[in-house]
């Protein structure tokens, strides 16, 4: 066996959810909504391409309650490019990540979709702004404009 890449990252959620995490995968990262199956419970289906690579499934009627439901996933990566653009967006949109630069591991940015799953997006260390320390997190705080 050998493994290519990750398939897909299914998301539980309640209903109302659906369209706060359409919304941010497709701004944040250009995801977008697609064909899914006639499952019996809501969703969405967000495609890279020609494929869906983050399925939304509404199963939990309050919602993902970590007091009720385990999960053993700690966070999901990517492999991308256009650290700097990528940046400006998420300035733009107020959204908080975490950054590091680790000589073996790549340019790396942390942050949090709107039901709290954990993605990591990682860049080629010749896309590190020169200002973040190598092997440390250096939290990225954005003004709220006021």
């Amino acid at each position: 066996m050998k493994v290519n890449r990750i398939h897909h990252l299914n998301l539980r959620c309640a209903p109302g959810d659906i369209a706060a995490i359409e919304k941010f995968y497709g701004e944040v990262i250009g995801l977008k909504k697609g064909p899914r199956p006639n499952f019996p419970n809501p969703g969405i289906w967000l495609y890279l391409d020609d494929h869906p690579i983050v399925h939304v499934s509404a199963r939990c009627a309050e919602g993902f309650l970590q007091e009720k439901h385990h999960s053993s996933v700690d966070h999901v990566a990517f492999d991308v490019r256009g650290a700097a653009d990528f940046q400006a967006r998420l300035d733009s949109m107020k959204i908080q990540y975490q950054q590091q630069n680790v000589a073996d591991a790549g340019y790396q940015i942390f942050l949090r979709d709107p039901i709290g799953t954990l993605l990591e997006f990682n860049f080629p260390n010749s896309e590190a702004p020169t200002a973040v320390a190598s092997g440390s997190l250096a939290k990225r705080q954005t003004e709220t404009a006021g």
